[in-house]
């Protein structure tokens, strides 16, 4: 029995949630009857990510902005400021692609008496109400707006703290992380108790869904690298930018598709950053803030999946309520852990702003853990590229202003 955990344990993540998916679609196929011992590995899943969701996304804000210093280089806010607007494009694509190729998904348990949002006056209404809620119980009710908010505020007023002080906060958010992985790590068991419930009860017609939900994933990823991308840095360089474009992809990208993480990615764009002959002083600073608030990949799957999850509940959206959403997403995607399937924990954040209860986003979730195996590996890799090209474009433009300076001098 240990030699078949090790060798498991080997396998990693990727295959494992592989192997449970396939074993759910033969389960299914072979033994639908026996539905409860095995869907309650689906049941438990999810439920212990909602439980930890609400946790994870106060931590993870109150500590970051708790441990942000002043005094960093004048270009980092150019920087920051090109991460928070390529995040915010990503999220318009995906907005924009998920009412053209509309998809809907099987949802299983959706309330019977559930009343979508009758108009923007009470969206905003409810989104207003959610911000002022108390904060104890915003993560009881896993009221995600609520909790953005007041971790905002808190992280806002630890700043001024002691270095202990943030210390202890690090070691908090590290210590939720920590529960975060261990509850990724069952994953597999979930995903297939998660299949087994889909395909018993709906067909592999249910699969449909899934695969439209995920070209639609995979197609906003593409356009995002290799068209929006490409025009934000042509607008601050001022030359082909397909070159820089394609390098990041490749020397970055394709490391981050197989590590799936951002943070395991950094030594990567560091090397890439100084190949490329980036400023040491500005790179040393920009690739581990990317890391944590650079998040297109992120913005996209937030969006999608929560559009998804609008239309299958006939949610009528309109255009400033997708916009809102845009905005949501990108703060979302700013506040993504480093964890494998990290962005999918603030689905519920994102649907929250159109009523829709923890237990449907959640569910939803698991749709997301389903499809990760493709959606997180494209996800990291659009993340993790475009830190050093975001970087390479503002001291490419910096270089183009001195150039023009000296002419004229």
């Amino acid at each position: 029995m240990k030699k078949v955990v090790n060798h498991w344990t080997r396998l990693g993540l990727v295959k494992q949630i592989i192997i449970g998916l396939i074993l759910g679609v033969v389960l299914a196929l072979t033994i639908p009857d026996v539905a409860e011992p095995i869907t309650i590995l689906g049941t438990l899943f999810v439920g212990a990510l909602k439980a930890i969701a609400p946790v994870l996304v106060l931590f993870l804000v109150i500590s970051a902005i708790a441990q942000h210093k002043k005094g960093q280089q004048s270009n980092m806010k150019s920087i920051i400021a090109l991460y928070l607007i390529g995040t915010f494009s990503a999220a318009v694509v995906a907005v924009c692609a998920s009412f053209l190729f509309p998809v809907s998904l099987d949802l299983a348990d959706s309330p019977e008496g559930f009343q979508a949002p009758e108009g923007l006056s009470e969206v905003l209404q409810s989104l207003l109400l959610n911000v002022v809620d108390n904060p104890i119980n915003a993560v009881i009710e896993a009221n995600f707006i609520g909790i953005l908010a007041w971790a905002i505020v808190f992280g806002l007023a630890f700043r001024s703290a002691s270095d202990s002080t943030k210390a202890v906060l690090s070691n908090v958010s590290d210590a939720v992380l920590k529960v975060v992985s261990w509850i990724i790590k069952l994953a597999p068991l979930g995903i297939l108790g998660l299949v087994f419930e889909a395909i018993s009860t709906s067909g592999l017609d249910s699969l449909v869904s899934y695969a439209q939900l995920l070209t639609v994933l995979i197609g906003c990823m593409i356009v995002v690298a290799l068209i929006i991308n490409p025009l934000i840095v042509f607008v601050l360089s001022r030359k082909n930018p397909y070159p820089l474009v394609i390098t990041c992809l490749k020397e970055s990208g394709i490391t981050a598709f197989f590590t799936r993480s951002s943070a395991a990615n950094i030594p990567v764009n560091m090397k890439l950053s100084e190949k490329l002959g980036l400023n040491k002083d500005t790179y040393s600073v920009s690739i581990p803030l990317g890391a944590t608030i650079n998040m297109a990949g992120a913005a996209v799957t937030i969006s999608v999946l929560t559009l998804a999850t609008v239309h299958t509940l006939d949610i009528q959206v309109s255009l400033f309520t997708a916009l809102i959403l845009s905005v949501i997403a990108t703060i979302s995607a700013c506040g993504a852990s480093g964890v494998a399937g990290g962005s999918l924990l603030l689905i519920p954040l994102a649907t929250s702003l159109f009523g829709i209860p923890p237990e449907i986003a959640m569910q939803v979730v698991g749709i997301g853990f389903i499809i990760g195996v493709l959606q997180d590996s494209a996800e990291t890799a659009l993340n993790s590229s475009t830190d050093v090209m975001f970087t390479a474009a503002v001291e490419a433009r910096e270089k183009r202003k001195a150039r023009k300076k000296d002419q004229m001098a």
